[in-house]
């Protein structure tokens, strides 16, 4: 039961040999882990909820086939699990006590936490996803926070991947709607590798670029289908989110996921946005991060930068003093601040770098518009998928009202070094103009 496009793309990854999807192949988890680990001993690691859903048949399975079982590791239902470092280091101190391998039952959370604990104890690890609810299960790094810092670790992903069609269209209905955000944040990541490759930032790895773009409208051109649990609906965003995982994998990082709207989302983990109470998804966050850069791209395509002053623009640039200065006085929170600064410095160009990327934009500029109008969907698009597939569509509904959003424009793009049109904004002038536009009386967000 696998995928001729998923085979395709195994092709290219480092670290996953196996991935079976497919109605009842929880059935084959025991055959996939002794095809993958031979005659290892495994440990399930798994939360209250996924142990029941499919956590408890795997164990089975594992032990009907003869693999040896260690004691589980379940989280318990309250409080919620947290992928944070000390999290990992439980699972670490667990597997100490045996040579055995790690079988993640879960989603985001549990893989994530799996993914590092196993590379810190110097094993691979298999996961059953349980979740159509992200694009991590087959990437390389985790998302883990430590010392109040959201950020992504580098370690491998999974050697074996499991995932059932049915356990999975019978996840609860906001996960897979996370998912659904997640992979449609695919449309403005693609425009922002567009704008990074075209101006001498970051190239473009074209296995990994149509891995993921070539597909990217089939997989989420069916968002009411993702809302009422269509197995076909949420079989394709299963393909996607694994076949965008390979991806990363294949390029060694998150750029062929991952955009400017995906820093809305890390900002905004790091502010410790709550709806509640309870923690957002990270889908979900990144969705309404989503529309916020589809907007931003409305209005900086409205520009005409053939004519840009390349030599005013560097005249006018702030010292890097002045720039470190200007961050820190934006953020109150202690580790945000710093690592704001220390993120934005680190891609700031010299002048000559500069004048280089501003002159090819200027030559290049017809071109590049018109490549990125056929990359984007309007922001009223993406909101309307979001809403039709089941996910919050309005900053509010996530606890970011008008004043915090315009605030978040510029810290999303001093939180993480990647270059994107948040960025592009900034070097040729327009960003406080484009940003204001979106906030005026008859602006976007207002009318929204």
């Amino acid at each position: 039961m696998i995928k001729p496009a998923i085979e395709d793309a195994i092709r290219g990854a480092h670290d996953t040999r196996m991935i079976r999807v497919g109605s009842g192949a929880i059935a084959g988890a025991a055959d996939v882990f002794i095809d993958c680990f031979g005659a290892s001993p495994a440990v399930i690691v798994a939360d209250a909820a996924t142990y029941d859903v499919a956590g408890a048949a795997v164990e089975r399975a594992l032990r009907n086939a003869g693999v040896p079982c260690r004691p589980s590791y379940v989280f318990a239902a309250t409080p919620a699990v947290y992928a944070d470092y000390e999290t990992v280091m439980l699972i670490v101190a667990h597997l100490r006590h045996s040579d055995s391998i790690p079988v993640a039952v879960g989603s985001g959370t549990i893989n994530d936490i799996v993914k590092l604990a196993s590379h810190l104890s110097e094993r691979r690890y298999m996961v059953v996803a349980t979740a159509a609810s992200m694009d991590g299960y087959t990437a390389f790094g985790a998302s883990i926070s430590r010392d109040g810092y959201k950020q992504t670790f580098s370690c491998p992903a999974p050697v074996a991947v499991v995932a059932d069609t049915e356990i999975v269209t019978a996840a609860p209905a906001a996960l897979t709607a996370s998912g659904y955000a997640d992979l449609l944040a695919k449309v403005t990541a693609g425009a922002d590798w567009i704008v990074a490759d075209a101006l001498g930032a970051e190239a473009i790895y074209a296995p990994a670029w149509h891995l993921v773009q070539d597909s990217l409208r089939r997989w989420t051109g069916n968002p009411r289908g993702i809302a009422h649990a269509q197995p076909q609906a949420v079989e394709r965003l299963t393909e996607g989110l694994l076949i965008t995982g390979l991806a990363m994998q294949a390029h060694r990082n998150s750029r062929p996921a991952s955009g400017a709207e995906h820093q809305f989302s890390h900002l905004w983990e790091m502010e410790h946005l709550e709806q509640e109470g309870v923690w957002l998804s990270h889908g979900f966050k990144v969705g309404i991060g989503t529309v916020a850069v589809s907007a931003m791209y409305d209005q900086f395509l409205m520009h005409d930068f053939s004519g840009l002053d390349v030599d005013r623009l560097i005249r006018r640039r702030p010292t890097r003093d002045q720039l470190a200065a200007r961050i820190a006085s934006q953020h109150t929170i202690p580790i945000l601040r710093k690592k704001s600064v220390e993120e934005t410095l680190a891609k700031v160009p010299d002048d000559d770098q500069l004048r280089a990327r501003l002159t090819t934009l200027r030559s290049s500029w017809g071109d590049l518009q018109g490549r990125l109008r056929r990359q984007l969907l309007s922001p009223e698009e993406i909101r309307s998928r979001l809403h039709q597939a089941g996910c919050p569509s309005d900053p509010a509904t996530i606890g970011v009202d008008q004043d915090r959003l315009h605030r978040s424009y510029h810290g999303a793009r001093q939180i993480r070094r990647r270059y994107t049109v948040l960025d592009t904004a900034m070097e040729t002038g327009v960003f406080d103009a484009c940003v204001d536009r979106l906030f005026a009386a008859d602006g976007y967000w207002r009318a929204a």
